[in-house]
Parts: C-alpha cells; structure tokens; sequence
C-alpha cells in the first residue's frame, strides 16, 4: 500500500511537532508500507535518510494556498497513493483517492473572532466541513477535541479516532547542567521566575496572565519575573499594553522564539510553569513542563483538564486573581510543589509516540484496505 502524507509543515510548532514525530515513528516502527512524503524541497535530503520506504517528493506550494489545491492533487495522481494523509484540517476538493485528515482542534470554528478577517472564517469553515465529509477518518488528539468535531459536523461517532500527543525525548531527560548555566547567563536568571511557553495568540490569554502576574506581585511575590516565550510580540500590541498597565517592564520578558534545547533548560530552571490557555486541542506544552519535573498551572476547560489528569493545579482562565492565587500557592506551598512534582513525571510518561503512530498504522491498514 502506498500512503502519502503532506509534511510540508515540518518545521512548524504544532502541527510540525506532530508530523516530525509522526514521520520518525513511522520509519522506526513500519518496513512494510510505502510513504511518498509530499514535502519542501528543502527537506528532501533529509527525509530520504527515513529508509528505503520513504520517498520525498517536493512540493512547492504554500499551506492554505490556493495552489495547494492543484499541486496536492496531481502529485497523490503522478505517484499513484492509494491513501492520503492530510496533518491538518485542509484536504483539497479534488483529492483522487482515499484519505485520512488530522483535526487538532476547532479553534477557528470556536473563537471565529481571532481570525484575520470575515474571508479567513469562510475559508475555515468550508474546509472543515470537506475534511470532516470528503475524509475517510478523521484523527483528533484528545476526547475534548472529537466532541467539539461531532458538536460542529453530523457525522458518525466512530469516524473520529482519538490518537494522543506526546513529547519529544529531550523533555524528560535529565537536566543539562552546562546548558542550564549557559541560559541563566545568557538571560541573566539571577532570582525566581515564572514560565509561559507556546504562541502568543489571543486565545493563549495571556492579557489575564500578566493582570494576574501583577496581583501577585502585589501580594508579597515581589521578587519574581515572568517569561514569556513566543514569536510575533509585535502582532498583539495588547500584550505590550497590558505589561506598560500594570508598570511591569521590568518584570515581564518577552524572549521570543526558543529552540528546543533552551527551552528544555528553562522549564528545568522555572519555579513554576503556567499556561492558562482558553482553548487547546491537546497542549503539550504543560506536558513538557511536567516531563521536566516542573510544577504547573493550567486551565480548567477545553482539553488540558484530560491530558493533566492530577498532576496540575487545575484554575479557572477567565479569572485573574483565581490564576494569581494557583501561582502563589505553588510558590509557596512545599507539600503542592511536590506532589505537583511526582505526579507530573507520572502523567507525561503517559503519553507516547510510539503507541499514537502504531494506532496510525492500523488506521492506514483500515482505510486503505477498503479501498
């Protein structure tokens, strides 16, 4: 059988996350299937060191590009796919064979309102409904995020698989303590800090987080700073605005984008992580956080309750001082830190690649074998 996968957001956060690991699990743990990998051309070198049953084939369109929904077609056509695996929720209209769709979430079905614009909402809005039709299955990454699938589209229940994330290796290693010192220098990490990971969209809600990080401050916790790490600052001035609001330039950081290897040694570094998201799919950050042995906050809705299980001090997002008073009982309180501690290791080791991609695999079988 011949499966094709669109992996041209291989080094995207997110979606990249999934495909990377999805595209190594697959090359260690199948020597059967074929795998055409639709890809940058950039990537073809590397991708062809997967093994002999991988072929990278380029493409040189771009994601949610009007020419995708040409090139995609006629490459799964020229190469004969028998099944098509598209990683995110756009599969063009005129896919010629049968295909499985990743929806990782509905976050633009949900707050439509963090959207570019009227257009960028109908163009979501018809794509899911083509993947959820046109698709053979559909793959989701946590139970939240199949119920907010079957909420928006009437289809059948066990069309939708749940297959969960997990982290990469280098999360749950031990800490790096050369590396570490090279971070807290480079960033001058002389006192306690508190950690946000991940983009800085609106959704994130991190206006509420700095209101919050400010009634903190004011409560006795004047020693600490806040991280933040994430590209694009400057596309949500809110975010600027809200730290100027509560004179906080001194105490809030924005670091900007991190590789994975610095980021590794600032989750060790942290006293605590926080991520009081309003919507997330799956969220792997906190389960990073977790890997490393940080303790963590995080929300209470969408899916993150069901991936932190226990093993996170669960707030609600739309109340700041609820959020201020969850990091000041993790800084404070050593009998929470530790308990926070264990069962966070407990709860990441949980999660597996290895186990996701080999339910992949028998998805690929499923389908493509109907065919």
């Amino acid at each position: 059988m011949r499966i094709a996968i669109d992996v041209r957001k291989l080094h995207d956060f997110g979606i990249g996350t999934y495909v990377r690991n999805l595209v190594h699990s697959l090359s260690r743990l199948d020597g059967d299937m074929e795998f055409v990998l639709l890809c940058q051309r950039r990537d073809c070198e590397s991708l062809e060191q997967l093994g002999p049953n991988f072929r990278p084939v380029p493409d040189p369109s771009a994601s949610y590009s009007l020419s995708e929904q040409l090139t995609v077609p006629l490459a799964l056509a020229r190469v004969k796919a028998d099944l098509f695996h598209s990683p995110h929720y756009v599969l063009p209209a005129l896919t010629p064979c049968r295909s499985i769709v990743t929806i990782h979430d509905c976050i633009h079905l949900m707050f439509p309102q963090y959207l570019p614009g009227r257009l960028a909402h109908l163009y979501a809005r018809f794509f899911f409904w083509l993947a959820a039709n046109r698709s053979a299955r559909i793959l989701t990454v946590s139970q939240a995020s199949k119920r907010d699938i079957l909420r928006f589209f009437p289809i059948p229940d066990n069309k939708v698989d749940v297959t969960y994330n997990a982290i990469d290796s280098r999360f749950s290693k031990p800490a790096n303590t050369g590396q570490m010192d090279r971070v807290r220098e480079r960033y001058q990490l002389q006192g306690r800090f508190l950690l946000y990971s991940g983009n800085i969209k609106p959704h994130k809600n991190l206006e509420r987080l700095i209101d919050a990080f400010a009634r903190l401050r004011s409560e006795g916790f004047g020693d600490i700073q806040l991280l933040i790490t994430g590209s694009e600052v400057s596309r949500y001035a809110g975010l600027r605005r809200a730290v100027h609001r509560f004179n906080l330039h001194k105490y809030v950081r924005f670091l900007g984008f991190q590789s994975s290897e610095t980021l590794a040694s600032l989750y060790h570094l942290a006293d605590a992580f926080v991520f009081p998201s309003l919507y997330e799919g799956f969220g792997l950050p906190p389960l990073e956080a977790m890997a490393s042995g940080t303790p963590v906050l995080t929300s209470n809705v969408s899916s993150l309750p069901e991936v932190v299980d226990d093993a996170a001090l669960l707030i609600d997002p739309y109340d700041p001082q609820a959020i201020a008073d969850g990091m000041a009982q993790i800084l404070s309180d050593e009998d929470v830190r530790a308990r926070l501690i264990a069962r966070g290791r407990k709860r990441a080791s949980h999660f597996s690649w290895e186990a996701s991609v080999r339910r992949v695999m028998a998805i690929y079988r499923e389908v493509g074998g109907a065919a």
